[in-house]
């Protein structure tokens, strides 16, 4: 396994910081709006990312998110096609670089969405909370669900070819939260049936499965079998390290100990099952000094965070000898 973090595109203190508690993989954003460059499917724009991260003591190993607009692909509109290409050029950039990893996710019109981001944790700790009950009626659906698999489908068997030329594996993340729909918009990869359906659209080695546990939790699944059958279909690529409190309908974000998750068992079972890809700490909370700008990513959490795995797997090699 390798542990990485989640790193702004442009170099700041919490690159000064992960390299002193010993972090070495980097997973980054590298949209145009955070780097102020052209997107990654420019070649030059992606290759000179790479280097600032080499140059610092890191290997890029992931990109995450959408890496430009993909509003036109995800709601089929029209000029897909040529996002679509971007898309491809982006992927065979990738594999010139030897970045391989794209978590990649389906969310139409609204990414990842809470109705609180200051909720009290422990000792005073600023966490995040999505409750349903606390949103407005839902308006009426923009598409249909299956309008959204449909565009899903034509997407990933567009993009697939250029993964497997470049060899790049990319990692589904789930729909966070994972409810029916948001803000009037369907929500597709919400259950371990829908991850089954995309991949077997997919129908390809290239992609898998972004295991962002806490999700998976919150839909009620089955997580350590899930992990299991994602691991022996060798389908799980990236994990994300949280946990929740509570449903789809009403959670909130915890610290990586103070959930009601065993995570030590998780990554003893991600080393029994094999697993050899990268994972990485996520939506830790806000602690004291730091400001609460960038909910779910201040670094103080993910320091805790990173000692605390590395102390699991550290046990986990002892336990071994």
């Amino acid at each position: 396994m390798k542990l990485g973090l989640m790193l702004p595109v442009k170099p700041d203190i919490r690159w000064i910081l992960a390299r002193q508690v010993g972090v070495e993989y980097a997973i980054t954003k590298a949209a145009p709006e955070l780097s102020g460059q052209l997107p990654p499917w420019d070649f030059e724009s992606l290759h000179s990312v790479k280097t600032r991260f080499a140059e610092q003591g890191f290997r890029l190993w992931a990109l995450e998110g959408d890496e430009f607009d993909m509003s036109r692909i995800k709601l089929g509109l029209p000029g897909r096609d040529e996002d679509i290409e971007h898309y491809c050029m982006m992927l065979r950039n990738m594999g010139r670089l030897e970045i391989p990893l794209l978590c990649l996710n389906f969310m139409a019109g609204v990414g990842w969405y809470r109705t609180r981001v200051d909720l009290p944790e422990r000792g005073g700790a600023l966490t995040s909370e999505f409750d349903r009950a606390a949103m407005p009626p839902e308006p009426e659906l923009k598409l249909s669900h299956e309008k959204l698999w449909s565009n899903f489908e034509y997407f990933i068997r567009a993009v697939i070819p250029a993964a497997e030329e470049a060899g790049v594996k990319m990692g589904l993340h789930p729909d966070d939260p994972p409810i029916e729909r948001l803000c009037g918009y369907p929500r597709i990869l919400t259950s371990a049936a829908a991850f089954r359906r995309a991949l077997a659209l997919a129908a390809s080695p290239n992609c898998g499965v972004t295991f962002c546990q806490a999700n998976f939790r919150a839909m009620g699944e089955d997580v350590p079998a899930l992990i299991e059958e994602f691991c022996r279909k060798k389908q799980l690529f990236f994990f994300h390290f949280r946990d929740i409190e509570g449903t789809a309908e009403h959670f909130r974000e915890t610290f990586h100990d103070n959930g009601p998750t065993d995570m030590a068992k998780l990554l003893k079972l991600l080393k029994e099952n094999g697993f050899d890809g990268i994972l990485r700490p996520d939506h830790t909370p806000t602690m004291a000094t730091e400001e609460n700008c960038e909910p779910g990513y201040a670094m103080l959490g993910n320091l805790f965070a990173v000692g605390y795995i590395r102390g699991i797997l550290d046990a986990l090699k002892t336990i071994e000898k």
